[in-house]
């Protein structure tokens, strides 16, 4: 393939570098490969706050009870994203969203068993271990990465 690509894939698995290396694997020679995958930056209160929660309680229940569930919680976040002015774009981008859309990104994040949030130096390193060149990264709305890289020349 000329690109390969994985879009809020590779941080839910469990060994996310084997993944990598088989997009590569799909890749030609001087060919691309693009991840995009959730940041740690301005996601910390994710990672040590919602992360355990979800981990131990949300992605073990029943779907219907998730589900339920993420009705209060995106009560709590939607009064925030409204009474608060925001300073991270993520943020101010879902500030306009209407209160289904925002559920629905609040269940979604409630679901996945792994979801692993990397800093920029982590996401470089897994595409170079990944023995791409030309690596470059872009912060996303400051809160994820997108990643891209071209597949060596044999």
């Amino acid at each position: 393939m000329d690109i390969v690509f994985s879009i809020g894939v590779i941080h839910h698995l469990e060994f996310p570098e084997k993944a990598l290396k088989k997009m590569v694997k799909a890749t030609k020679p001087g060919g691309k490969v693009i991840i995009w995958v959730y940041g740690i930056e301005n996601n910390k209160w994710i990672v040590y706050f919602f992360n355990p929660l979800r981990k131990i309680l949300f992605s073990k229940l029943p779907i219907s009870i998730t589900h339920h569930l993420s009705l209060y919680l995106t009560c709590l976040l939607y009064l925030y994203l409204k009474l608060f002015e925001q300073h991270i774009e993520y943020y101010k981008l879902i500030k306009k969203f209407k209160f289904h859309h925002l559920r629905s990104i609040v269940f979604d994040q409630m679901l996945p068993i792994i979801a692993n949030y990397w800093s920029k130096q982590e996401v470089f390193k897994l595409m170079q271990d990944a023995n791409l060149t030309k690596i470059r990264l872009r912060h996303v709305n400051e809160t994820s990465w997108a990643a891209m890289g071209v597949v060596k020349s044999k």
